[in-house]
Formats: structure tokens, C-alpha cells, sequence
């Protein structure tokens, strides 16, 4: 098992507080490389107030936002950019395939596909019970408080 994070040291590497933290646990990866986090969705979040009132769909841009912090766990957790941010610069190719709704745990894994200077691209990907909920491509620009 490689890097293995629970939400208060998750807290330790990235900005994000609540209600914008949305990864309860790193399970696995390898800094500078990959990641595998955690997020368990519950009723009380505050975006099911109106999304939707009638029926509970966990938005789609957070599930984005969800994968991209798994992905900043995985460039932030290098130390040489301990204290650093990692700007969310591109969402390209995204594909919602499942609704998620209070209850699911969602898997999600960002591998790190390039880098260049402080811009960097990552794979995303999203599963819930096995079943894919969505894929991306995000690009990443890291950068100082």
C-alpha cells in the first residue's frame, strides 16, 4: 500500500474546508504519481437543498471537483510542494455515466499523466460499487498561496 490519508491529514495538504472538502480519505497511491481517495456521500451535504429538493443527485461539477482534489492529494503530497495550491485549469472529455445520490461511496482515482514546469494533466475516474460514474481529463496549474 502506498500513500494512505485520513481526513485530517488530508486537511494538512489541501486549502479546501468544508463544505468544500470532498475527499474523506486518501486509500492508496504514490506522491507525484497517482492516487486513490474516498468519498462517502450522505443526505446532510449541503448541496441536496437544492439538488434536487425532490430527488438527491450529487452534481456533476463536484464529482469534477471531488476527483481534481484527489488528484492535488497526489502532486501536493511531493514535498518540494509542501504549502503549495493546485488550480483546476481544464476539465476536457468529462462523461457522466451514473447518478450518485446519498448513500454511494465513491472510488476515485487520478493518475498523473504529464507534467511540464507547474502544469500538469491528470486521468480521472470515478466508480461507485464497481460501476463507472465518470471519467475526465483535468489539467492542473500549481501555485503559491
Amino acid at each position: 500500500m502506498g500513500m494512505q490519508y485520513n481526513s485530517d491529514q488530508i486537511a494538512q495538504i489541501l486549502p479546501h474546508r468544508y463544505p468544500f472538502a470532498l475527499v474523506d480519505k486518501i486509500i492508496d497511491g504514490e506522491p507525484g504519481k497517482w492516487a486513490k481517495g474516498i468519498k462517502c456521500v450522505t443526505v446532510n451535504e449541503p448541496f441536496f437543498q437544492g439538488h434536487f429538493p425532490q430527488k438527491h443527485v450529487m452534481p456533476g461539477v463536484l464529482l469534477i471537483e471531488a476527483m481534481a482534489q484527489v488528484g492535488g492529494v497526489a502532486i501536493l503530497a511531493l514535498p518540494e510542494n509542501k504549502g503549495k495550491l493546485a488550480f483546476l485549469g481544464r476539465v476536457h472529455d468529462a462523461r457522466f455515466r451514473r447518478q450518485v445520490v446519498p448513500g454511494d461511496v465513491v472510488e476515485m482515482e487520478c493518475v498523473l499523466t504529464k507534467q511540464r514546469g507547474p502544469i500538469g494533466v491528470g486521468t480521472c475516474k470515478a466508480t461507485v460499487d464497481g460501476q463507472v460514474a465518470v471519467t475526465a481529463e483535468i489539467t492542473f496549474a500549481i501555485g503559491q498561496e
